[in-house]
């Protein structure tokens, strides 16, 4: 099988690296890029444009919301589908009102990543002065430039509680015991709302549980994939 990752809000094909050899034995790896598209549907586009033709897809945070609309846009080429720190909630009035403050911002300003307090709220609370973590996450949103971070921002994310009965195939739920951006509460609706989905929850780590506990998570996707694969 084939595994299309998907990362989230600012992230790039690194998110993956500390569980890229572990996950190779089960197929090749493809990546989705969300740089250059400024809705849920043109990145779900881009990436099935990109994508073999039958896959594993998982998807992180932002990039639950895109992986979910690659699933209702071509459901016969997802074999399974693993959603990690991710919701089925639409944008808050505050997060509008934050994307709102960026889309008033000058092209012209410089990006030089996302900010230490953001960051540093994404991770668990033992790991916010943890530097090499902190730069990790900073870089990657320096390599996807200002232009990705107007973009990104502004994505309208508009909740699909009413759409989750549509996905039909093997789907695991992944949540972060300590995650500050994406509550229990949520990934539980999420779990609810698929029918026949898994769960499973990470202790010790925050949002960002491909850098924070790359060997956690895949304790808990490696015997999930393995079991699909026997099937």
């Amino acid at each position: 099988m084939s595994i299309l990752l998907v990362p989230g809000y600012m992230a790039d094909e690194t998110l993956w690296d500390g569980m890229r050899d572990r996950l190779a034995p089960f197929g090749p790896l493809v990546h989705a890029d969300l740089r250059h598209d400024s809705t849920l549907e043109a990145m779900a586009r881009r990436a099935l444009l990109d994508a073999p033709p039958s896959f594993v897809l998982i998807g992180f945070s932002m990039g639950g919301y895109v992986a979910r609309e690659i699933v209702y846009q071509a459901p016969e080429r997802v074999r399974a589908l693993v959603l990690i720190a991710t919701s089925t909630r639409p944008d808050s009035p505050a997060l509008r009102q934050s994307k709102g403050a960026v889309a008033k911002a000058a092209p012209s300003v410089s990006f030089a990543g996302l900010s230490r307090t953001a960051i540093a709220t994404s991770l668990h609370p033992d790991q916010r002065t943890n530097e090499a973590l902190i730069e990790r996450v900073r870089a990657m949103g320096v390599r996807l430039g200002g232009e990705a971070f107007r973009r990104q921002s502004m994505l309208e994310r508009p909740g699909d509680l009413d759409r989750l009965h549509a996905i039909r195939c093997p789907t695991l739920v992944v949540a972060a015991a300590q995650d500050r951006l994406r509550s229990l509460e949520e990934a539980q609706e999420l779990h609810a709302g698929i029918a026949g989905s898994s769960f499973k929850l990470i202790e010790n780590t925050g949002h960002m549980i491909p850098i924070e506990a790359p060997d956690a998570l895949l304790e808990a996707v490696l015997p999930w994939l393995a079991g699909l694969a026997d099937t």
